[in-house]
This record gives C-alpha cells, structure tokens and sequence, in this order.
C-alpha cells in the first residue's frame, strides 16, 4: 500500500499526473490515496521529488537507479 509522508509533501502534483489509474487525489491541503484504484505500480513513488511516498513504508529505489542496474547487469 502506498503511505504518505504528509511532513515532506508540498502539494506539487507531479505523483497525480503520473498516474495512469487515477489512484491520487490532490486538494488544496492534502494529497490522498484511493486504494480501490491503486496497483500499486510505483509511478507516484518513482516520480515524486520530494520522497514523499513509499510502498509499505520502504522507499523504492528512484526509477534512475533501477535503470542503472539494470544496465550494469
């Protein structure tokens, strides 16, 4: 399940737009999670420049790093 860290979110919506299933939603005071919507892909966590979100409260590792080791192995 996707978690928020609400200390460190500034409202940016970049983890909204990414999302192919609609899974976030962003007011004017707090972005929430709709986890009937959410598969858990890890668009939000990858994309968000602030580290705000996690899955099950581990932060993934940012999409740029994964891509590096796959290209190392």
């Amino acid at each position: 399940m996707i978690q928020i860290n609400y200390d460190k979110c500034d409202l940016c919506g970049a983890c909204v737009g990414v999302c192919p299933f609609d899974a976030l939603e962003l007011s004017e005071v707090r972005l929430s999670v709709i986890n009937q919507n959410c598969t858990e892909c890890n668009f939000c966590v990858e994309i968000c420049p602030f580290e705000v979100l996690n899955n099950d409260g581990v932060p993934l590792p940012k999409l740029s790093e994964r891509r590096k080791a796959q290209t190392v192995a």
